[in-house]
């Protein structure tokens, strides 16, 4: 799933929420491969994706903009097969939705433009902690959620 470039704020949060409902679903092979700490985080992973969804409906219903529907699945860019490969979709997952938010920053303005900004910052941290699990260098990309 490649950003898009929105038309305004209520398309850019909506192609955030359809992000978050991919990212939502691909923390479910991610989670299955993980043990411990990483099993762990990943499920605070989903729980905070699945937080910013939620508030995106509510936000998009009440203010009169369309909802994009979910999904029943989504294509995973790889195979989820071992520790590896899921700690590697983890990477990928919250780049590619930062990316979404990193487009909101630019869509939109107040309120809107903080919590975007607050999201992209979230994803760009948790994309870290998940290279330093992974062992994948470096750790850190220039600028989160700008394509490579």
């Amino acid at each position: 799933m490649t950003a898009p470039t929105p038309a305004g704020p209520a398309e850019a949060l909506g192609a955030a929420l359809t992000a978050e409902f991919a990212a939502i679903w691909a923390y479910g092979p991610i989670g299955v491969r993980l043990t411990g700490a990483a099993r762990k985080a990943a499920r605070d992973a989903e729980a905070a994706h699945r937080r910013r969804r939620d508030s995106l409906v509510v936000q998009l219903s009440t203010g009169g903009a369309s909802v994009p529907p979910d999904r029943a699945g989504y294509t995973l860019p790889f195979p989820v097969t071992d520790r590896a490969s899921a700690l590697r979709l983890a990477v990928e997952v919250e780049e590619r939705t930062a990316a979404f938010w990193r487009a909101a920053v630019a869509a939109t303005t107040g309120a809107d433009r903080d919590r975007a900004l607050a999201a992209l910052v979230d994803y760009a941290v948790r994309a870290t902690r998940w290279r330093r699990t992974a062992g994948i260098s470096p750790l850190t990309v220039p600028f989160p959620g700008r394509p490579a």
